[in-house]
C-alpha cells in the first residue's frame, strides 16, 4: 500500500451534485483539497446521443453487480464518471415546496418533518440557481414556494407539439408551468462543467484523482475521527490523509462505504450507532407514460413543462399524489434506456413503424410520487455484496396520479385513443435515491447532525441526498446542490 505524502485539509469523495458543488464552494479558501472519483471524464454528453443510442442501456449502467433482497443481481443505472449522475440527468432543478419541509400526512403514512426549513434553504436555492444557470418562470404553478429573487434566466422554449398539448391542458383548468432547467453554453449544466472542471482549472490547491475507487475509511484508535481514506487506483492501493472527510457517492454508495468501513470501535459501520445507516432508502415512485401522436417531432428535445395541480391531491383524493412533467425527446431522454418493452407495446399498435419512427410519433410523460421512509427499505452489505431491499409504498396515490393524467390526455386527444402505454421504473433505476443517512438533532433517530456531520465521528460529513428525511415528489438535484452550498459555508467557518 502506498501512503500519499500530502496532507489535505479536505478530502471529497465523489464529484456529483453534492461533491462537485462543494469542491467549487471550498476552492477559493486556498485550503488543500483532494477530490476522489472512481470514474473518468465522459467522452461525450448524453445530450449528444443520436438515433436509438439511448436504448443501449449498458451506456448508462455501472459496471458492477448489486443484489435484490431475494438474491437476484442487477446492474444499476447510475453514472460512475466525473459529474456523477448529473451527467445522465434531465437538467431539471426544482425547489422543494415549503410544505414539503413539514410533516405531511399521506394515505400510506407520514412524510416526516425536516428540522431545517424552507426559509433556511431559500438563499442557497437562489445561489444554486445562479450557479447552475437555471431557466424558469414564476407565477404559473399554484404550489410554487416563495422566492427572494426570480429565476436568473428565461424559460426554455418547448417543442411545438408539447406547447400545443399544454394549451389544451390549460383549457381543462389546469396549470402547465415551465420546468426549471439548468442550461449552459454546452447544453445541460452538470456538476462536472459547473463544479469540477472550472475549479481544477482555476485553483491549483484542488487536486482531482480519477479512477480512484474508495474502499474503506480508517479511523484513529479512539474511533472519533477518520484519519485515512483507502482507495484503489488501477491495481495499487493508496492511503490519503486528511483533516475533513466528505462523502458524496450517492445515497446508496455512501451508505455502503460507511457499512464496509466497520471496525472495532464501530462494529456496525461508521456513523451507525443509531443503526440507521442504509435504512429509510427512498427513490420515489416513477412511471413513464407514452402519448401517441399523428404528427412527428424530432425525438431530440429538452424537458420543459410540468403540472403540479395534483401535487397535494384533488377533490376526489385528500392526500398528495405527485408531480408530472413531459419527458425529453424519446431518442434523447435516458429514462427510455429502460423502456424497450414499453415501446414494444407501441410497436404492436403501429406495426408499420420502426423504433426511430415510433419515437418521433410519441410524447413521453414522466410521473413521480413521494415514497415514504421506512427502515425496512435499506442498503446493506453482506459478504462484500451490496443489497438493495426495497418495496414500494404509497402506491395508490401514484396509481391515482397515473389514471388522473390519462383522463387529462384523453380529453386532449378527444378520446380517440384508448391506450397510453406506460412502464414503471425497475429496481435497477436508482434515480432520486435518498435518505440512507438522514439528518437531525437527535443522534438516536438520525445519522447526521444538521450540518450533515456524522453524530459519531467529528470530521466525517455526507453531502449527497443521503441526508434527506423525506424526498417529496420533486426532483432532488437542486436541494442536494443547495445543501452542499449550505454545508460548504459551515466548513469554511470550521476550517478558519
Amino acid at each position: 500500500m502506498i501512503i500519499d505524502d500530502e496532507y489535505y485539509d479536505v478530502i471529497i469523495i465523489g464529484t456529483g451534485a453534492g461533491g462537485g458543488t462543494l469542491a467549487r464552494k471550498l476552492a477559493p479558501t486556498g485550503k488543500k483539497i483532494l477530490v476522489l472519483e472512481q470514474g473518468e471524464f465522459l467522452e461525450k454528453e448524453s445530450s449528444q446521443l443520436v438515433d436509438v443510442e439511448v436504448f443501449k442501456k449498458e451506456n448508462f449502467h455501472a459496471p458492477e453487480q448489486w443484489y435484490e433482497e431475494e438474491g437476484d443481481f442487477f446492474y444499476p443505472q447510475t453514472s460512475y464518471s466525473v459529474g456523477g449522475n448529473t451527467k445522465i440527468y434531465s437538467g431539471v432543478l426544482q425547489r422543494m415546496r415549503e410544505q414539503d419541509f413539514e410533516k405531511v400526512q399521506h394515505q400510506d403514512g407520514i412524510s416526516p418533518e425536516w428540522e431545517v426549513k424552507y426559509k433556511d434553504f431559500e438563499s442557497y436555492y437562489t445561489e444554486a440557481e445562479k450557479l447552475y444557470q437555471v431557466h424558469g418562470q414564476t407565477g404559473d404553478d399554484l404550489t410554487e414556494p416563495s422566492r427572494s429573487q426570480g429565476f436568473p434566466f428565461a424559460v426554455v422554449d418547448s417543442e411545438p407539439q408539447v406547447e400545443d398539448i399544454c394549451n389544451s391542458i390549460s383549457k381543462q383548468g389546469l396549470h402547465p408551468a415551465y420546468l426549471p432547467i439548468g442550461i449552459g453554453e454546452q447544453g445541460r449544466t452538470d456538476a462536472e462543467d459547473t463544479g469540477i472542471s472550472p475549479t481544477i482549472k482555476a485553483h491549483d490547491n484542488v487536486t482531482l484523482k480519477t479512477s480512484a475507487k474508495v474502499v474503506c475509511l480508517h479511523t484513529n484508535p479512539s474511533g472519533k475521527e477518520v484519519k485515512a481514506v483507502e482507495a484503489r487506483i488501477g491495481e495499487q492501493s493508496y492511503l490519503f490523509i486528511g483533516h475533513i472527510i466528505v462523502l458524496s457517492c450517492g445515497a446508496i454508495n455512501s451508505a455502503a462505504l460507511l457499512l464496509r468501513s466497520a471496525n472495532e470501535k464501530h462494529p456496525k459501520g461508521l456513523g451507525n450507532s443509531s443503526d440507521l445507516v442504509g435504512r429509510n432508502l427512498m427513490k420515489q415512485l416513477m412511471t413513464v407514460l407514452v402519448q401517441l401522436t399523428n404528427t412527428t417531432n424530432s425525438g431530440l428535445f429538452q424537458r420543459t413543462r410540468y403540472i403540479n395541480d395534483f401535487y397535494w391531491g384533488d377533490e376526489n383524493f385528500a392526500y398528495p399524489m405527485g408531480h408530472i412533467q413531459n419527458s425529453g425527446g424519446i431518442l434523447q431522454d435516458v429514462i427510455f434506456s429502460e423502456s424497450p418493452p414499453l415501446l414494444s407495446v407501441v410497436a404492436k399498435l403501429m406495426p408499420e413503424f420502426g423504433l426511430k419512427q415510433l419515437a418521433k410519433r410519441s410524447i413521453g410523460w414522466w410521473l413521480q410520487s413521494e415514497d415514504l421512509p421506512t427502515p425496512k427499505n435499506r442498503v446493506r452489505v453482506d459478504n462484500s455484496k451490496l443489497y438493495i431491499d426495497y418495496k414500494a409504498n404509497n402506491t395508490e396515490a401514484h396509481d391515482r396520479l397515473i389514471y388522473r393524467w390519462i383522463d387529462v390526455l384523453k380529453a386532449v386527444d378527444g378520446n380517440k385513443q384508448n391506450i397510453y402505454p406506460r412502464g414503471e421504473t425497475p429496481i435497477q433505476v436508482v434515480a432520486h435515491q435518498s435518505g440512507t443517512c438522514r439528518f437531525g438533532e437527535d443522534s438516536r433517530t438520525s445519522v447526521l447532525n444538521l450540518n450533515c456531520r456524522t453524530h459519531d465521528i467529528d470530521n466525517l460529513y455526507v453531502v449527497d441526498s443521503s441526508f434527506f428525511p423525506s424526498i417529496s415528489a420533486t426532483s432532488p438535484g437542486l436541494t442536494v446542490i443547495a445543501n452542499s452550498l449550505r454545508v460548504g459555508e459551515h466548513l469554511i467557518e470550521r476550517l478558519g
